[in-house]
């Protein structure tokens, strides 16, 4: 579909298959947890399989259908990375080369980190600085210059290259390496590398043309079921590379096709080489214990379920949730984007286990749980902070419990609604390095780490794929 048109694309959309199995068990999980819409896609056996439930607003109501656009968040580091191995397949970047041979400007708290962080270190979390950074330097063509500029404030959590902690703004920085390589704007060299070669126009970054299609507003589900609209409905632009585009499923199903197939487009016409789709999916650094997964390839997240390597990235922004999964070895993918939270990230979970399950016969298991007393689990107790948000871990009545919520940044780039805490039960697991699992809630199944030093000292807490600083005691506030 290389040099298709909008309507072209909008043709093929309606040619698209809304299967009974998939569409009974996303209507079922839906209804049960209360999420306010979805599209959901899957490729197996050469087949495309779609469903849609729930409106895309609940003041401005429209059915989720095949033409919905839903922002897809983190699942857009991969067009990212995509885009920068576009530029090593021209010889016009190198993975290992200094991120300064192309963003010579470039500055850190740490001068040393600048001069020799790499641009795979960018690709695959392990840069070591802050990286939940939102900050908003407008909708200009120079946003992400001037974000780069201040990610000089950014303090140096771990040592470069020493450990995977999730990095938006080492993402950021990538797509200003887009920039200064081709000498467009991000969204400009997106479109010119990826989007336009692979035929994905319902792909898109700017909320001026996404205004004028369908498409999903984020929520919030409250405990006594009250649904209300997230704002603001937009990422600042200077994040776009880390996590700000929105698709439809169809777009996002192609994008899994392209993958799969080894770098080809829909009209089997060859974009980037097979030799380094490959590459992508390949490890780079470990993070076994993480919410990630087990590791980083080329910005892809890998983790083995049930003897099965799984490729995937999922996003959330405000309000939307997103999950994608590939499976190379079986030529399978499944994704879905919801616009509810914090219920549409348990949706997800679900909905993508259910389809490994049913189609490929991969199940994945809970791990067995530690049962300790109360002074074996105090060791745990404390304060976890990282730029963006906080972690209270306390121990009540035998258990575990972690309360999160967003600091004053975060709620300011995510809206209100981010700064609503999150209370849940966290079980220890067998294995090395303190294991842990959120056992119930919507962020069940999540898997995290307690870090500790060479002496044995707990330094932090590998939380939602981020390494979170141990400040002190609990202090949950009211």
């Amino acid at each position: 579909m290389t040099g298709s048109s909008a309507g072209d694309r909008s043709a093929h959309l309606r040619r698209t298959t809304v299967t009974e199995d998939l569409q009974a068990e996303l209507d079922a999980l839906s209804a049960e947890l209360g999420v306010t819409g979805v599209a959901a896609g899957i490729w197996h056996e050469g087949r495309e399989s779609y469903a849609f439930t729930g409106v895309t607003s609940v003041t401005n109501p429209l059915p989720v259908d095949e033409r919905t656009l839903f922002q897809f968040g983190s699942t857009g580091k991969t067009f990212t990375a995509t885009a920068i191995m576009l530029l090593v397949q021209d010889g016009r970047v190198d993975l290992h080369a200094p991120v300064r041979t192309y963003v010579p400007e470039f500055k850190t708290k740490q001068p040393d980190v600048a001069e020799q962080v790499t641009v795979l270190q960018l690709l695959n979390h392990t840069a070591g600085w802050d990286g939940d950074f939102f900050a908003d330097t407008g909708n200009g063509d120079d946003a992400l210059a001037n974000y780069v500029a201040r990610m000089v404030e950014l303090d140096q959590v771990t040592p470069l290259g020493a450990t995977v902690s999730y990095n938006n703004a080492s993402l950021a920085l990538a797509g200003r390496v887009i920039e200064r390589v081709t000498g467009s704007t991000f969204e400009q060299a997106m479109r010119d590398l990826v989007l336009d070669p692979l035929g994905l126009a319902d792909t898109l970054s700017f909320p001026g043309q996404i205004m004028t299609r369908r498409f999903a507003v984020g929520h919030t589900r409250a405990d006594d079921g009250t649904v209300t609209v997230n704002e603001p409905w937009a990422l600042p632009r200077a994040v776009t590379a880390a996590g700000g585009m929105s698709a439809t499923a169809a777009d996002q199903l192609a994008w899994a096709r392209f993958h799969l197939s080894g770098g080809t487009a829909l009209d089997g016409s060859r974009v980037l080489s097979e030799e380094l789709v490959r590459l992508m999916q390949q490890p780079t650094a470990d993070m076994r214990g993480s919410a990630l997964g087990d590791a980083v390839g080329i910005s892809w997240l890998l983790r083995e379920v049930d003897g099965v390597q799984l490729v995937g990235h999922g996003g959330t922004t405000n309000g939307q949730y997103s999950d994608f999964t590939m499976v190379p070895a079986r030529d399978f993918a499944v994704l879905s984007m919801t616009n509810s939270g914090p219920n549409g990230s348990e949706l997800n979970t679900r909905l993508t286990r259910w389809a490994l399950e049913h189609h490929l016969g991969v199940r994945e298991t809970d791990p067995q749980p530690l049962v300790l007393g109360d002074d074996a689990l105090t060791v745990y107790a404390g304060r976890y902070e990282t730029v963006a948000s906080i972690a209270e871990v306390t121990v009540e009545a035998g258990q575990l419990v972690v309360t999160s919520w967003a600091k004053a940044a975060m709620t300011a780039a995510l809206g209100d609604k981010a700064e609503e805490k999150r209370r849940m039960p966290l079980t220890l697991v067998a294995g090395e390095r303190d294991p842990f699992v959120i056992s119930e809630g919507p962020g069940k199944g999540m898997r995290g780490y307690f870090a500790r030093d060479d002496a044995g000292r707990l330094l932090g807490m590998h939380f939602g794929g981020r390494l979170a600083s141990r400040v002190g005691a609990a202090q949950v506030p009211a």
